[in-house]
């Protein structure tokens, strides 16, 4: 009842402040805990955007947060409840927003989208209700995570816009998807990813590119502070170690989780322990930190 409350007030003071260039979608949009939605452009396309807000007061970090879907749909169900339960623990402002799916857009359609929406945050962060234009984080859980890492590589290619960290969760880095033998998780798990690469990734070559799989970067200095949650025996969980490593070597400041070990056979699954202890605690003192950090350089 009081988280209800908590987001009728938010949505009323909202309503006030949403700028009059970003349409509201009540109509057409599923049911969900955002504060508000709204439609953005990008390369492939209009774009479905979600807001989240956890705190009344301007929030000086905002977090993009990239939600799951195997790289074959933006997955707003299984993500909302964790959305929401990061704004309200980070006491921040959370934007998701959509991207191009494969099949029908594979590789490089997606992270075109990511970088796009980092770079128009970049250019309206004034206009964003809920968020002073402070700082600026990037995240993302399974798919969202490849996507938070490679939008990370971009910003920094491309001169911006600058990040304040990245959040990877349970992050799908790597196509081949080796798989250790310390992995728990049944082999069907693996093999639902390997067939969700094969749709985003159609092409051989493409699986070696920086981009498409962050492991594969050679030149992972000058990248932003990175926070990186992993589930003991999950599939994806060697790879997740593997980058953390070859960002340390880099001399990227790196926070490691380790979450225990369960049952993660679905992006849903994942999304409900990224909103339990130790993940979201971890998220909200990493952004936390940053945050004092960068009050504390002013």
């Amino acid at each position: 009842m009081l988280r209800q409350q908590i987001h009728s007030v938010l949505r009323r003071t909202n309503a006030l402040l949403r700028p009059k260039a970003l349409i509201l979608m009540t109509t057409t949009v599923p049911p969900s805990s955002a504060i508000d939605s709204f439609e953005w452009p990008a390369p492939s396309g209009t774009l479905l955007v979600r807001v989240y807000r956890g705190t009344l007061t301007p929030s000086p970090a905002l977090l993009v947060f990239f939600p799951p879907g195997g790289f074959v749909e933006a997955d707003f169900e299984a993500s909302d409840s964790c959305m929401s339960s990061l704004a309200e623990a980070c006491q921040a402002t959370v934007l998701a927003p959509a991207y191009a799916v494969a099949p029908d857009h594979p590789f490089p359609a997606a992270i075109e989208d990511a970088h796009a929406v980092l770079a128009l945050l970049a250019q309206k962060k004034q206009r964003i209700a809920g968020w002073t234009g402070a700082l600026l984080f990037v995240g993302g859980i399974e798919a969202g995570g490849n996507l938070a890492a490679v939008s990370a590589l971009m910003a920094r290619d491309r001169s911006g816009p600058p990040l304040a960290g990245q959040i990877l969760i349970m992050p799908m880095l790597d196509p081949s998807m080796r798989v250790n033998s310390t992995s728990s998780q049944p082999a069907e798990v693996a093999q639902s990813m390997s067939l969700a690469y094969r749709d985003y990734l159609p092409r051989a070559s493409d699986r070696v590119h920086p981009y498409a799989s962050p492991l594969e970067s050679s030149r992972l200095a000058g990248l932003p502070p990175a926070l990186l949650v992993y589930a003991e025996g999950d599939a994806l969980a060697d790879g997740t170690r593997r980058y953390a490593e070859q960002l340390e070597h880099a001399g990227v400041a790196v926070q490691r989780v380790a979450l225990p070990a369960s049952d993660l056979p679905d992006a849903s699954a994942r999304c409900d322990a990224a909103e339990q202890h130790p993940s979201i605690s971890a998220v909200a003192a990493f952004i936390a930190a940053r945050t004092e950090a960068a009050t504390r350089a002013k």
